[in-house]
């Protein structure tokens, strides 16, 4: 499980047009990468409208926004489109990105166990060393909480 003070592994996702995409593609920038359970869900719709309210205030950061799940381009592409979303979003198809992050876990609903993406955020600094993680996020306020960690960093 990764930690605070931890390189960002280099790990490749999938993006909306099918292209390898990277969380050290931007190294020299910052980044916050977001992980959720499933495009177009209710918290998941919520956190996303919620970075895309801030992502003009996130830009004059220089902090880029990347979301993650297991849907594939043409569901994200989808999704973006449905909620007008302003925040990048990729694919992890085969889960090999969340087994890095430690955000694969084992949930329970209503007595049931069964495995899934814990909703998760990494900002990760301009050197590409994670600054902060957030764990079993709770949607409500998080994006703003995030921005404010982001205006800390250089």
């Amino acid at each position: 499980m990764l930690s605070e003070g931890d390189i960002v592994p280099d790990v490749k996702l999938v993006g909306l047009e099918g292209q390898p995409v990277s969380p050290a593609d931007f190294r020299g920038q910052k980044l916050v990468v977001y992980f959720y359970p499933k495009d177009d869900t209710s918290g998941c719709t919520r956190e996303a409208q919620d970075f895309t309210a801030l992502a003009g205030e996130f830009e004059k950061e220089g902090t880029w926004i990347l979301g993650v799940s297991k849907d594939d381009p043409a569901r994200h592409r989808k999704f973006i489109g449905k909620y007008d979303l302003k925040v990048a979003l990729a694919s992890d198809v085969d889960g090999t990105v969340c087994e890095a992050f430690g955000t694969w876990v084992e949930k329970s609903l209503y007595g049931r166990k069964y495995m899934g993406i814990e909703r998760a955020t990494f900002l990760v600094d301009r050197a590409g060393t994670i600054h902060r993680i957030w764990r079993k996020v709770k949607v409500p306020g998080h994006a703003q909480q995030v921005l404010e960690a982001a205006k800390e960093l250089p």
